[in-house]
């Protein structure tokens, strides 16, 4: 048998159509053949929400012939052809053979495509976890999230959005992986959860696919005068998932591409919906993994305050003790005092050591107690100084010292190593604050070594506002010599009560 040119050609666009996987390859060799076979000039397929592919001279003129194109158990598209002079029988079973077999080359090369789609997915999850596996830094992990959602699902950008810790029906996006025609600088946008498509699927727990995604997001950031890029507009489909772990809400995995690009279809929804959950997993084992080093730290931590306490300070105490014991034995006055001078430095020390002790123990969460608060201001201090300041604790300074007290004595502490700064030229400050046993008194002590304060009397104007913050609580301030250098500062204040007292 003896096959003719016009069958053999209608044999070889049915065996090209129906060899290639890439459904836009296909579509091409669809209407190119059509062409060929039939002599149109002019050949389109039209697929709803597509752009259409088309071979010849779209203005060319002629008759029309209109063929369906079912694939996906349903209809496809159309098939479109125009020929000066019209089509004859020959050509429309041509066209109508090479459209069964295009169906079947578009189911195989959707079944295909869809089944890479599942494998890029799958090896997306398994290099987040991956990531998470080998140690990476959580804001890393949101990245790779953003960035894999991104080029798996052929997304012009993808964003991890997150409640703002503030501000709960806020959400802000914390990462945000974009193309190249994307512009820089979309991280930290923030949306509300009320009235947006991120919102929605944070509160209700489900997927929303949205079309005309960019030019509302740029009208509801109108509301609160939020400038956005233009280009944002144009972002078109996108869809929002949820972050979901154990039934709580982590956030939300935004994908969206640029208009005219085809949207999302339910099968790259559920894909995407599937990769969600592997995030919110590694999210979620990102915080686990960020509170289990958190608790190392403090363990560690517990573990040197104990080490200071039962140790250290045990030993230093027992050494006090036995220089106090030689002092009977001691008949030369100068040794007598430079070991008393010693006694009194360790005893310095062990009470600076009990506050590196505290502060250890502090975890940061934590509201911050007195001591820690005036362990800070010193540190503040320490620049301006040039040093660092001794502290020291004495009786139950943080339960004792309601909050008027503590504002005004804080006040007090800055304002007198403001002083030691600026006029002492000092290279040791110690601050001594000390609460009698029965949390009726307050002593605050601040000695330095520096020139000491001058005799005329109007240098003490400077001291008015600690006279009057001490009068307050029934106290007094009192600033002296310390010896042939330095200043000695007692500023002194009643407990009893004080939190009644104005």
């Amino acid at each position: 048998m003896v096959i003719g040119p016009g069958a053999r050609g209608l044999v070889e666009a049915v065996v090209g159509v129906a060899a290639d996987l890439s459904l836009p390859e296909i579509l091409t060799k669809i209407v190119t053949s059509a062409r060929d076979l039939t002599g149109a000039a002019h050949a389109v397929i039209q697929v709803p929400d597509a752009a259409p592919v088309w071979s010849g001279d779209p203005a060319a003129p002629g008759a029309p012939l209109t063929m369906p194109l079912h694939a996906r158990g349903g209809r496809f598209g159309e098939l479109r052809l125009r020929k000066e002079g019209g089509f004859t029988g020959s050509d429309r079973e041509a066209v109508v053979t090479l459209v069964a077999a295009a169906g079947m080359a578009i189911d195989n090369a959707t079944l295909y495509e869809r089944t890479r789609s599942r494998e890029r997915w799958l090896e997306a999850s398994h290099e987040v976890t991956a990531a998470l596996l080998t140690g990476e830094d959580p804001q890393r992990t949101l990245r790779l999230i953003a960035e894999h959602a991104r080029v798996v699902a052929g997304a012009t950008a993808a964003a991890v959005a997150v409640p703002r810790e503030d501000d709960p029906g806020t959400l802000v996006f914390e990462v945000v992986a974009a193309g190249e025609h994307v512009p820089p600088g979309l991280a930290g946008l923030t949306v509300p959860v009320e009235g947006t498509a991120s919102g929605e699927a944070f509160r209700t727990g489900e997927a929303v696919v949205v079309r005309n995604y960019g030019r509302y997001v740029a009208k509801e950031q109108a509301k609160v005068n939020v400038q956005l890029p233009d280009q944002v507009t144009e972002l078109d489909s996108a869809v929002a998932v949820p972050l979901i772990v154990g039934g709580e809400t982590l956030g939300v995995l935004l994908v969206a591409k640029f208009g005219e690009a085809a949207p999302f279809t339910d099968d790259e929804v559920g894909l995407a919906r599937t990769f969600a959950g592997h995030a919110a997993l590694a999210m979620e084992f990102a915080r686990a993994e960020e509170d289990r080093q958190r608790l190392a730290v403090f363990t560690e931590r517990d573990r040197i305050a104990r080490d200071l306490h039962d140790l250290v300070i045990q030993r230093l105490f027992a050494t006090g003790l036995g220089l106090e014991g030689l002092r009977p034995l001691v008949t030369q006055p100068e040794v007598a005092e430079r070991l008393t001078g010693f006694v009194h430095e360790l005893d310095r020390t062990i009470r600076e050591i009990r506050n590196s002790i505290f502060s250890l123990t502090q975890p940061a969460e934590t509201a911050e107690g007195l001591r820690a608060e005036l362990l800070r201001l010193a540190r503040d201090c320490t620049p301006t100084l040039g040093f660092a300041p001794r502290l020291g604790f004495t009786g139950p300074v943080d339960t004792a010292v309601p909050p008027p007290v503590r504002a005004d004595l804080s006040a007090t502490v800055r304002e007198a190593l403001s002083n030691v700064a600026r006029h002492a030229r000092a290279r040791t400050v110690s601050v001594e604050v000390a609460v009698d046993a029965s949390g009726h008194s307050l002593t605050l002590t601040v000695t330095d070594d520096g020139v000491g304060i001058p005799d005329e009397p109007g240098r003490r104007s400077g001291l008015v506002n600690l006279d009057e913050r001490a009068a307050r609580w029934r106290g007094r301030c009192s600033v002296g010599r310390g010896g042939e250098r330095g200043t000695t500062l007692v500023w002194t204040a009643e407990l009893n009560g004080a939190g009644g007292l104005r």
